[in-house]
């Protein structure tokens, strides 16, 4: 309640106060130390809510589905040409390609700070003009953005290390018509956290809606409980969230991104739609209350 969350505010302005007190000195200032820790409570603000949806969808894949024994009715499978698929998996390569594609997000998200840094180097680096082109979505800044490219590609060899295989294409569109120039990538991966939040919420909310006297019916009698609407919503998502589809879909890094996108686009076609509405969904792009 209230009280507690007063106490914890009133703890973390303690302990504040303790380390500018032991760590403030001739050479460091405490306005200086005060900057230092303002900076490590805005870098774990942003994990916890950019970071933290993609930890969550990453749990709920690896305890929802196994990697190689898929269920009848829940499986990965996709094939070209069905329900809008660009790509052909098999359970198990699909398993691991979604799985690749969320460790690669989280990776993204941690290292957001310094990515943001590099992307403004990139936009000012007078070496490296920009030109306008049409690229399909209108007219836009295109230009080379060489550092966020060399710290992209670290991300991926980091990631692909630890996955111990890849599938799918690993093309980093920097500079080009899909993402013209380093705010666009900016822009594309902050958005990540938006797409999954809702999703992990609703997936958070369905044991309750289940024992809910007023919403039981909906969960138990039209989707057969909360446990099984659980794998229909997450299968589908991560069947078609990652099929390829989209304007600029396929497997590669970032078409991955645009069929997750295509996904929330049609959330509202989807059987499952009321039960997200239930669970106070209120768009992509705002927010998710009771």
């Amino acid at each position: 309640g209230r009280k507690a969350i007063d106490q914890m505010v009133a703890d973390k302005r303690r302990a504040e106060a303790e380390l500018i007190a032991r760590h403030a000195s001739a050479t460091l200032s405490k306005d200086d130390v005060e900057l230092a820790l303002s900076s490590l409570g805005d870098f774990n603000t942003h994990v916890e809510f950019n970071r933290g949806p993609i930890d969550a969808m990453i749990l709920l894949l690896e305890a929802n589905f196994e990697p190689t024994a898929p269920e009848d009715r829940f499986s990965l499978e996709i094939s070209q040409g069905m329900g809008g698929s660009k790509l052909s998996h098999s359970h198990t390569t699909h398993y691991a390609f979604v799985l690749q594609s969320l460790h690669l997000w989280r990776e993204i998200a941690h290292d957001m700070f310094r990515l943001w840094i590099l992307a403004e180097e990139d936009l000012l680096d007078e070496s490296c003009p920009y030109r306008l082109m049409n690229t399909g979505q209108g007219m836009n800044r295109v230009q080379s953005a060489p550092l966020i490219a060399r710290a992209m590609h670290d991300i991926l060899a980091r990631v692909q290390r630890k996955m111990g295989s890849w599938v799918g294409l690993s093309v980093v569109h920097l500079g080009d018509r899909d993402v013209p120039n380093a705010l666009v990538f900016i822009d594309k991966y902050t958005q990540v956290a938006r797409l999954l939040d809702p999703i992990a919420r609703c997936i958070e909310a369905l044991p309750g809606l289940a024992a809910s006297p007023s919403t039981s019916s909906i969960i138990n009698g039209q989707f057969g409980g909360a446990e099984r609407l659980t794998k229909a919503i997450l299968c589908d998502f991560f069947k078609h969230g990652f099929d390829g589809s989209g304007s600029d879909g396929g497997s590669c890094i970032d078409g991955r991104l645009t069929s997750a996108w295509n996904w929330c686009s049609k959330l509202e076609k989807k059987p499952f739609y009321p039960v997200f509405m239930l669970a106070g969904f209120q768009g992509f792009d705002g927010d998710f209350k009771k």
